[in-house]
C-alpha cells in the first residue's frame, strides 16, 4: 500500500454537528517535545519540522486537528504551531481543543478547572489559536463525580458565541447522559484501542453511534502503552494481519479502529513526516472479516 498519495477522505467521513471531517485527523499532542508526552525532562521538537508536519497533514486531506492549552513543553505550544503553521487557517478545517486540566509554567498539572475558571481556559485557547470561537471544545473529566456545573459552564460559552460545539473526553457512561441532558454533545474522546478499553467503553462506543455522537480513541496506536507512545512488543495478531498487507502494526491498529463504526474518528499524533503519510494512509485499509475476527479477539483477551 503506498502511503504517499493517500488522502485523508479515503477514510470516510463523519459529522461533528455541522461540522463534516474525515475520519483520519491530527492529534497535536506529540508536536511539542520528543520521547514521552509531558516528560519534564523531554526535548523541544524542531520547530520548523513540526510546522511542515502540520502543513503536510493539511496537504493530506487532514481536516480534523485535535489539540489543548496544556500541550505544551519548553518552548514549543502545540497550538502555538498550529497558529504558526496553518494562520489563516483553510475554511473547512476543524480544531477541537480541550479544557479542564491546566498546567503551571514549569509544566506540572493543576487541579482541574472550577466552572468559573474554564472561561479563562477557553479564552486562552483563542488567544493562542488566533481565533474569535473554537471550533469544537472538550470537556476532559478525572473521576465519576458530577460534570453539570462544569459542562454547563461551557454550554453558557456556546450560547454566548465562543464555541460552537460541545464535546467530552475521558468520561463514564453516566457522564454523558448527564452532559446531553444541558446541552448537545457531538463528540466523545476515550482512551480505546487494540488491548486498550474499559468494560464500560464498548458500550458506551456502541451508545455513541447510536445517538449519531463521533466516538473518538485517543492512545489508538500506542494502546497500554499510553503517553509514552508505541513502545513494547507488538501482539502477534497485529503483526500477522501487518504482514499481510505490507504495513506496518500502527496502520493495522488505526484501520481496526475505524472498522469500529463509520461513527469512530481517529487521531494519531506524530512529529515524523513519513509517519504521517503512514497513519493518513491507513485510512484506506480494509481489513477482511476473518482479520477483525482474528483481531477482535486479541482485543477482548487483552482487555
Amino acid at each position: 500500500m503506498t502511503s504517499k498519495t493517500i488522502d485523508a477522505a479515503a477514510s470516510g467521513t463523519w459529522r461533528l454537528g455541522d461540522l463534516e471531517v474525515n475520519r483520519i485527523g491530527f492529534g497535536a499532542m506529540r508536536l511539542t517535545q520528543t520521547g514521552e508526552a509531558f516528560h519534564p525532562d523531554a526535548l523541544p521538537t524542531d520547530r520548523d519540522r513540526a510546522v511542515a508536519v502540520l502543513r503536510r497533514a493539511v496537504d493530506l486531506g487532514v481536516n480534523h486537528i485535535d489539540t489543548a492549552a496544556f500541550y505544551f513543553s519548553r518552548l514549543r505550544s502545540a497550538n502555538e504551531l498550529i497558529n504558526r503553521a496553518l494562520f489563516p487557517y483553510p475554511q473547512h478545517l476543524v480544531i477541537a481543543t480541550k479544557v479542564g486540566p491546566g498546567r503551571d509554567p514549569s509544566g506540572a498539572f493543576l487541579p482541574h478547572a472550577t466552572p468559573e475558571q474554564l472561561r479563562g481556559q477557553v479564552e486562552e485557547n483563542l488567544r493562542q489559536l488566533g481565533r474569535d470561537h473554537l471550533d469544537v471544545v472538550n470537556l476532559r473529566i478525572l473521576g465519576t463525580d458530577s460534570i453539570a456545573e462544569r459542562f454547563g459552564a461551557l454550554a453558557a460559552l456556546r450560547q454566548a458565541g465562543l464555541i460552537r460545539h460541545l464535546g467530552l473526553s475521558n468520561i463514564r457512561p453516566g457522564q454523558l447522559a448527564e452532559a446531553e441532558a444541558i446541552a448537545p454533545v457531538v463528540c466523545v474522546q476515550n482512551r480505546y484501542g487494540i488491548g486498550t478499553a474499559r468494560p464500560e467503553d464498548e458500550g458506551l462506543l456502541r451508545s455513541c453511534g447510536a445517538k449519531g455522537v463521533a466516538f473518538v480513541p485517543f492512545y489508538a496506536i500506542a494502546g497500554a502503552s499510553g503517553q509514552a507512545g508505541a513502545v513494547g512488543a507488538e501482539s502477534p495478531e497485529v503483526l500477522a494481519v501487518a504482514r499481510a498487507h505490507g504495513v506496518g502494526p500502527a496502520q493495522v491498529r488505526l484501520a481496526w479502529t475505524l472498522a469500529r463504526g463509520p461513527h469512530v474518528l481517529a487521531i494519531p499524533g506524530t512529529g515524523d513526516p513519513g509517519h504521517l503519510a503512514e497513519n493518513v494512509a491507513a485510512g484506506a485499509l480494509r481489513l477482511s472479516a476473518k482479520e477483525l475476527e482474528l483481531l477482535d479477539s486479541a482485543h477482548r483477551a487483552a482487555i
